[in-house]
């Protein structure tokens, strides 16, 4: 028996992986996280599947569903938002299936970030504007942040920031991100990213606010910040300049 844990990707049904939907579909118990992963998946699971929605649940009680299919041979497929490898509450998942020594697996899936990227037609690393993506969050009742982890210490690198999980505190991130990237840098905050509803609301720090107050957002959403998000003018990355040297292409003599 083993628990197949699957990032779901971060909404639309069909951004699920190959793998991910067929372990789906052989997998007799399926737990998933109603609140935010899509119903339509759910028609990839087998006719006579156990589906259980882990939103109303406790830790305790999700793992009492992985010990009771242990005790039956039951492969379990866990739906997960997005990819696992961030803000999935996995750890500790992991941690008490170890306890009771039950195998699992792994499977990645479209993180919300890469959706909110290509829903804006961006790419979030341009050549000498920004290289590095930062994905972070603002502390919350759910989890504490890091003390050494604050959005002015990313901030300072000049980086993009994908923040999470934080439309509610708009008015602090803006306060705190100011002062390194001007109040004219671009900010784009994207509601359930690829679901048939999402909304996209465009602005820059010294005016995303106002913007917020006029068309809330309250569910969940991600917050995309940086140069990199509207510059035109950059340079051009020498990968693809034909005196660029490498493996699979001679430069010019």
């Amino acid at each position: 028996m083993t628990v197949h844990f699957i990032g779901a990707g971060p909404g639309a049904a069909d951004l699920i992986t190959v793998r991910g939907r067929d372990l789906l579909a052989r997998c007799p118990v399926c737990l998933y996280a109603g609140s935010i992963v899509p119903p339509e998946l759910l028609a990839y699971c087998p006719a006579a599947a156990r589906v259980v929605d882990t939103a109303p649940m406790t830790l305790d009680e999700i793992e009492a569903e992985y010990v009771a299919a242990h005790a039956q041979g039951l492969d379990v497929a866990r739906l997960h938002s997005g990819d696992l490898s961030v803000f999935s509450a996995l750890a500790e998942q992991i941690r008490r299936l170890e306890r009771h020594g039950i195998a699992y697996t792994l499977t990645p899936g479209v993180p919300a970030f890469a959706a909110a990227a290509a829903i804006i037609g961006r790419e979030l690393t341009v050549p000498e504007v920004a290289q590095s993506v930062v994905l972070t969050r603002v502390p919350g009742r759910a989890s504490r942040m890091p003390e050494r982890e604050k959005l002015s210490s990313f901030a300072a690198t000049g980086a993009t920031l994908v923040v999470h999980l934080a439309i509610h505190a708009i008015e602090t991130i803006v306060k705190e991100l100011t002062p390194f990237y001007g109040a004219d840098c671009p900010v784009v905050v994207i509601e359930r990213a690829s679901w048939p509803d999402q909304r996209i609301v465009r602005g820059v720090l010294g005016d995303i606010g106002a913007k917020l107050a006029v068309q809330p957002i309250e569910r969940t959403a991600v917050i995309l910040i940086g140069p990199a998000l509207a510059v035109e003018e950059f340079r051009e990355s020498a990968l693809y300049d034909p005196d660029y040297r490498r493996r699979f292409r001679g430069g010019v003599a």
